[in-house]
Order: structure tokens, then sequence, then C-alpha cells
């Protein structure tokens, strides 16, 4: 079926509440993230109404004053603006947009999309793959693959409409495809001859931006050219001051009003929005500066976004950041001015001008920075085939205490959980800063004292406990403070491990065994049992219990605080309620050590036999692992129901007259 511009719809999903915002500008869409003086809002209808689509519908959450603005001032012959107080789904922006119009082609587009691909191109690969629905995908660069990179547009069927529930969320990947698939109707993948430049993120949005001035600036941009050299090109605006001591190295966008001050650096694919002050001996390194932003003497800013209005002060030094005001006015570490680049630049890249030779200075210097990273990895590599081959013995150890005490066997799990928690943070942990730390190996020094310490008076807990900090200290030194407090969570989690000292594990062992029988004898008695405690012995009419030091309930309270551990790392919650979680974690052992004991001197009294005695008494305490996990997801549940304030939320639709 052939489709007329007329009769093919546009979805915009612009909402704050689905996966496309960025999480630290929420007060803005992303739709108002500019690209060389445009917002991707106008780029996108600007390009749509070139293409001849006269509908489009934009679907957005409730913080969207500056969006709507922004819709009233452009000129776009029929747009709806559904506006969602819950969230809808991307598929269930696609019910609210076909609500009025259920024959329309719909082309759906995410927030983020800074190349628009030519709509023609569109309708004719969803026809050629003759499907009710067809996924776009950026090409590979070998032979136009599908590699499961998202371009961020979908073109629908109306037919769509039929697999989409009538109200509620509901997704387009998670939902729609996979109901259609089983419904074994048609999904097509197809190739874009271009990269979208879409993106989710900061990070993305700043590589997307970069592959638009290298690739494709050259060809959209109605700007003044400053200078070239070869496809290093510098665009200025009007009214631009820059000095003649500054060295740019483009692709550089310089917009109107900006000002660039003596001996300032610019190195490329790099933005500078309108009236953009960049103050004497400043270096900017592949980043984008919004309107207004002001950069202090002598600063560094390095692979970053600066916000609006943005004021950093002078001597600054920030690198891989998202500089905003929902951070502080200025955000940026206050540390010693230094030269170091640490992104080399391509070969390709010139200078234009030779004047200032503070910039000659920078390649040197990032190969120093690179070579000294590469010293500090191999340092630290050796150091931990150090620290295995000298702690070795000591694994051994653990390693034999974790198959024989059913107190510390729970131990063994907490390196594989500490890997496995590591892994589902990985997003966040990748864009840590990496800076090697001479600290560390002054911490590293310090425990290597302690853990002698432990070998001179014989405390092998010492030792053990060394172990866990010469890890810490290596991450310290190898990786830098940043990445330590990123993950120094996991790093405590490892304590875990470790089997108790033993005047601990003595001090603890008695009073825990009374507990363990005086609450044993108290429920059942509770339940209608006539009971004698004889020390820690149940007399249950002919049956006695003996309560052994072994079910004191130790093995309980070392394998919740791993289980409670392990929930407080994953959970998404407010740090006094992973405190609450963990503190949780000893009565919860308690409660489930006690009906352990109860349910097994009910089973004493029924069945005879010492099959029947070890079932219960060795298997038992796995079984309690289940109500330990049920128990602390009620306790999610209910302070979820505590914190959270019920808020009476509607959907409302508001439509521009046509004109």
């Amino acid at each position: 079926m052939s489709y007329k511009k007329e009769n093919i719809k546009a979805v915009i999903l612009a909402g704050e509440n689905n996966i496309y915002a960025h999480s630290m500008t929420k007060s803005l869409s992303t739709l108002l993230w500019p690209v060389v003086g445009k917002s991707l809002l106008e780029r996108l209808l600007l390009h749509l109404s070139d293409q001849g689509i006269k509908q489009a519908v934009i679907c957005c959450d409730t913080n969207s004053e500056l969006l709507r603005k922004l819709i009233g001032k452009c000129d776009y012959p029929e747009l709806e603006f559904i506006e969602e107080s819950l969230p809808l789904g991307s598929a269930g922006c696609i019910r609210a947009a076909a609500a009025n119009d259920k024959e329309a082609l719909l082309l759906v587009f995410t927030a983020g999309i800074i190349c628009l691909p030519n709509i023609d191109l569109l309708v004719k690969q969803h026809q050629q793959g003759k499907a009710d629905l067809t996924v776009m995908f950026n090409p590979s660069g070998q032979d136009n693959k599908v590699t499961g990179e998202f371009a961020g547009v979908y073109v629908c069927q109306p037919s769509v409409l039929e697999y989409i529930p009538q109200d509620g969320y509901f997704d387009i990947k998670e939902g729609l495809i996979p109901g259609m698939l089983k419904a074994e109707k048609s999904v097509h993948a197809a190739v874009l001859p271009e990269r979208t430049g879409n993106f989710r993120n900061w990070q993305e949005y700043l590589y997307a931006v970069e592959d638009y001035l290298e690739n494709r600036a050259n060809k959209d941009l109605h700007m003044q050219i400053f200078k070239e050299d070869n496809s290093r090109i510098i665009w200025t605006g009007d009214k631009t001051n820059i000095h003649s001591n500054a060295r740019l190295c483009g692709p550089v966008v310089i917009m109107e009003g900006t000002t660039v001050s003596e001996n300032a650096v610019i190195f490329g694919p790099a933005i500078l929005g309108r009236n953009v002050t960049i103050n004497e001996g400043c270096v900017i390194v592949n980043s984008i500066l919004w309107d207004n932003a002001k950069v202090g003497k002598n600063c560094e800013i390095q692979r970053c976004v600066v916000d609006n209005n943005i004021i950093v002060g002078d001597n600054k030094i920030v690198e891989d950041e998202f500089v905003g005001r929902n951070l502080g006015q200025i955000i940026i570490n206050s540390t010693s001015k230094h030269s170091t680049v640490k992104r080399s630049m391509n070969k390709s890249q010139s200078v234009f001008s030779p004047k200032f030779s503070k910039a000659d200075k920078l390649i040197p210097d990032a190969l120093r920075s690179n070579s000294k990273m590469a010293t500090t990895c191999l340092a630290g590599g050796l150091l931990i085939i150090a620290l295995l081959w000298s702690y070795w013995p000591n694994f051994t150890d653990i390693w034999k205490i974790w198959q024989s005490s059913d107190e510390y066997s729970s131990g063994i799990l907490v390196p594989f959980l500490a890997i496995y928690i590591l892994w589902s943070k990985r997003d966040k942990i990748s864009q840590v800063v990496i800076k090697p730390s001479v600290f560390g190996l002054f911490a590293f020094a310090g425990t290597q004292a302690f853990r002698f310490f432990g070998l001179y008076y014989m405390y092998s807990s010492a030792e053990r406990l060394s172990i866990v900090m010469s890890i810490a200290a290596l991450v310290l030194f190898i990786f830098g403070w940043r990445f330590f407090w990123k993950v120094f969570t996991v790093l405590l989690f490892l304590f875990l491990m470790l089997p108790w000292p033993n005047r601990v594990q003595a001090a603890v062992a008695l009073p825990l065994q009374n507990w363990a029988t005086s609450s044993a004898v108290f429920c059942l008695e509770t339940v209608g049992y006539e009971v004698v405690r004889e020390g820690n012995t149940i007399h249950i009419g002919q049956t006695v219990v003996a309560v052994a030091e072994a079910c004191n309930g130790l093995r309980m309270i070392t394998a919740f605080l791993v289980i409670s551990g392990m929930v407080v790392l994953l959970v998404n919650r407010k740090w006094w309620e992973k405190l609450i979680i963990l503190i949780s974690s000893l009565p919860i052992a308690l409660f489930c050590n006690t009906v352990r004991l109860v349910v097994t001197s009910i089973a004493f009294t029924i069945l005879k036999g010492e099959y029947w005695e070890r079932i219960f008494h060795d298997f038992g305490g796995y079984a309690m692992m289940p109500l330990a996990l049920g128990l602390i997801v009620i306790e999610l549940l209910l302070l979820t129901k505590l914190t959270t304030e019920p808020t009476k939320q509607e959907t409302i639709i508001v439509k521009k007259k046509k004109s």
C-alpha cells in the first residue's frame, strides 16, 4: 500500500518518563538540547516540514513548559501536543497519537536524533520489507549489516494498534514487538545509509555531535568559514571576537557573540554556543558549551557538555562531566592547573597560529600521560600477581574454612556476588575517569604492615583482613579516587567472605546459643507444647532436643548478612532505607533460626530415626533462605508504602488549532 505525505503522521517521543531523557537535565527536555544554534525539536520539525509531512504529534511529560513555548513559535501546519503525567511507554504514545486517525502511516522518532533520515527512504524501506513494523538501524560499516545499534526510528502500519492495549504503559521493544512476533506478524529490520546520530545520555550526545561535525556539517551548515585546513574547518557566527593568539583546530563551530581570548586553545570537534566567553589560557578539547557559558582563566575542559549560563571559575579542570545547574553553579573540583590533555590528537589535526607555544606542549604531555598510565597499569599488574603469590596460603586456609564450617560456608558466594554487582553497575562505573593515585601505594604499604603485625603476634584474622585491605589499596593505586569511591561499598562487601576472629566468635556463640534455646522454648509453649528446659536441652514429652553450639544461629547471621548486603548494593533506594535493610538482617536471622528450631523440635516428636533427624538438622537451614528473602522483600514493600506519597495523575491532551 502506497502512502501520500498527507497520510503520514510523525510521532515524537519526548517524555522525561522514558529512557530517552537524561537524568541530570530533567528540567530541560532532550528535544531542547542544541546543535549549532537550533534545538533538536526545531531541526526535526523543519526537516519534517521540508519533506512534506503535515501532521506531527509530540508526546512529553508535565515538565514541558519550555517545550510548549518553543512549539508555539514553530510554524507547523498540524501539530498535536500530548502531555502524559503517567508514563505511557513508547507503544502507549503511538496509541495516544493515533487515537484520532487510525489510518495514517506512523513515523516514530525518539527524542535524541541529530541527523534525520530522508522520509521517502524510510517509507520505501518499510514498503520493501512488506512488514507491519520496521525498525531502523544505523549502518555498521561492514556491508551495512544489522548490528543491533538502534537508529531511534520506527515505521508502523496502522495495524500495529491491534497489538497495543487500550490503556496503561506499553513499550515497543519489550511489549509490541514480542506480541507481534507471537501473533506471527512481520517485523522488519532495515539499515539506513547514514547514521542518525541518536543518543540517550550526554556522553552519546557528545559523540553524536562530534560525528556530525566531522562528517555532515560541511554539507548542512550555512555559516561563514573562519579558517579551513583540509576537512578541519572553523565556522563562526556574527560578532565573534577571536584573539589572534588563540589556537584553533577544527572542526569547531563558534556561534555569534562568543569571545575566545588570548592564548586560548580549542581542539575540535567542539561547539561554542552563543555569547560564550573563553578567557585567556583556557584549553577546550572535544567539548560542547551551551549559550552564555563562561570559562575562567587557565581552565581545562575536556570531553564535557557545559549547560547554559554556567560559570566555571579560574584554574579549574573538568574531564568527562556534564556541567549542569542541578549540580551547583560550579561543580568542578578545585585543583591546581596543569596542561596535560589525556586524549591524544589525531595525526591529521593541525594548529593554525604558530605564535603560541603552550599548545605545542600538549601532544608530548599527552604521550607522557599515556606512558605513565601504561607504567602504572604494568606496576599494578605485577603487584596483583605478587599479592596472589604472597597470600596463597591464606586463600587455601579460607577455602578450607568455607568447606568445613557451616557458619562461614556462605563466604564462598561473596566474590562471585561482588563480580555480579560490579557487572550490573558497569554502565556507571565505565563512565568514571581513571586517575591512578600514589596514595594507593602508601595504603598498600600500611596494609602490609598490618599483615606483618598479624604474622608476628600470630593473629590469623589480621592476615585475612589485610587481603581485602590490600585489594582496596591496589584499586586506589591503579584506578584512582573516583573509581575507588564508586566501588567502595563493593569492597566493604568483600569483608563478608572472611571468617570472624576467634575471640569475636567465642564471645557471641554462648549468648546466641542461650537465645536460640530460650526463644524456641517460648514458641513451643506458645503453640501448646509442654516443654522442660535443662541448660541448652529441650524436653518435649519423651523427645529430647539438644541445641548444640552449631545451632546457635551464627550460620544464619553470616548467610543473611551476605543476602542483605547483596540486596542493599543492587536496589535503588535511599541510604537510610538501605541501612534499615542491613541492620534488620540480624533480627531476621535470629527469627529464622528460632523458626528452624521450633519446626525441627516438633518434627522430632512425630518422626523417628536418624535419617529424618539428619534431614531436618542439616537441611533445615537452607529452607530458611526463601523465608529470609521473603521478609526482606516485605520490608522493601513496606518502606515503599511508607515513603511514597500517593499522587493523583491525569492525562491532558492539548491540540494546536489549524491556522
